[in-house]
């Protein structure tokens, strides 16, 4: 458990990539594309908790068309700093069938996360399968695949706020900043 002095301490070293101001910005390109792109499909939003629970909710109330919500709960980390395998805890109740599917995810790091719930989407019958990162990590991937819709770029370091986590901790953080040292 983290102390809030532990906090403040994490806050006061961190370096702020984005202000709270920037990645709204970011929200709002993202959700202009959206728009522009889906309106007439009636997509499927699909939050992968836990991280997107707040990029989600903030791209959400910028979409102006009709569209369903969903969530699928898969990770790497699991409260940890680095990704081991895939932990599928909740699957989507929504039939994926002949859908629109759009997956929301907070950061896209190495890729082997987002591939596995596309490849779930398209293994469950969507006909169509787009994904939306709040972030995207500049490095290598794992995988061969890249988002559809991207907010903000980052470099390769360990991030956190607006969703992304550091120890379980500081997904509410009002910006995107980078730990020190990691």
């Amino acid at each position: 458990m983290l102390s809030t002095s532990d906090i403040n301490k994490i806050l006061q070293e961190a370096d702020c990539l984005f202000s709270s101001a920037q990645v709204e910005e970011s929200l709002d390109k993202m959700a202009d594309s959206l728009t522009q792109d889906l309106e007439f499909t009636n997509p499927l939003f699909i939050s992968v908790l836990t991280g997107a629970m707040i990029p989600t909710g903030h791209l959400l109330t910028r979409l102006q068309f009709p569209l369903e919500i969903d969530y699928i709960h898969v990770t790497r980390y699991d409260g940890d700093i680095k990704g081991t395998h895939l932990k599928w805890v909740v699957e989507p109740r929504s039939s994926l069938q002949d859908r629109t599917v759009v997956i929301v995810d907070d950061i896209y790091d190495e890729g082997y996360t987002l591939d596995a719930i596309v490849q779930y989407c398209k293994a469950k019958g969507a006909s169509q399968v787009k994904s939306v990162v709040l972030v995207e990590k500049d490095h290598l991937r794992g995988m061969n695949l890249s988002a559809d819709y991207i907010g903000l770029k980052v470099p390769d370091r360990y991030v956190f706020g607006y969703g992304m986590d550091y120890k379980g901790y500081l997904r509410n953080a009002n910006g995107i900043y980078a730990v020190k040292g990691l």
